[in-house]
């Protein structure tokens, strides 16, 4: 647990990771911010919807847009648990999100400080600003908790 009080974005999606393992599915929640209002939320949920594009950054992005009706993003934040992989940060780029924050490092499956580094590569038409490790401790322990848990 961290000695601060997490940002309330950030909470939340954690709030929705756990609620991702709750229904069997890698615990990872995503909340889409725009002045400071939570506009677009979602957790992974590839196995529910039978979709493997349901990543909860993905979810986030589609519900942020359907409430502005917009496919645009420009002036929101993405607040995820987890280091998006390469196809979240490549919609992230798509959407023109202005700032990512991401708790936990994913130097297996990330894209965005580990793996393809999607916003460094010069084919990336947008650069969110990039801020991790806010509430890594709780992202990382509920991934190590959840995977643990299938192993045993």
């Amino acid at each position: 647990m961290s000695k601060w009080p997490l940002p309330e974005p950030m909470a939340r999606a954690l709030a929705l990771a756990r609620k991702a393992e709750a229904a069997g599915e890698v615990p990872v929640g995503a909340v889409v911010v725009l002045g400071g209002e939570v506009i677009g939320e979602g957790h992974n949920a590839p196995r529910a919807a039978k979709d493997p594009t349901a990543h909860a950054e993905i979810v986030a992005i589609r519900r942020a847009s359907e409430a502005l009706g917009r496919d645009r993003l420009e002036d929101c934040e993405l607040w995820v648990t987890l280091e998006p992989c390469a196809m979240c940060a490549g919609a992230i780029s798509h959407a023109r999100i202005a700032r990512l924050y991401y708790a936990a490092s994913d130097p297996k499956g990330g894209a965005v400080e580990h793996g393809a580094r999607v916003f460094e590569q010069p084919q990336c038409h947008h650069r969110p600003e990039v801020y991790s490790g806010m509430g890594e401790d709780e992202a990382a322990a509920l991934l190590r908790d959840f995977f643990a848990e299938r192993r045993a």
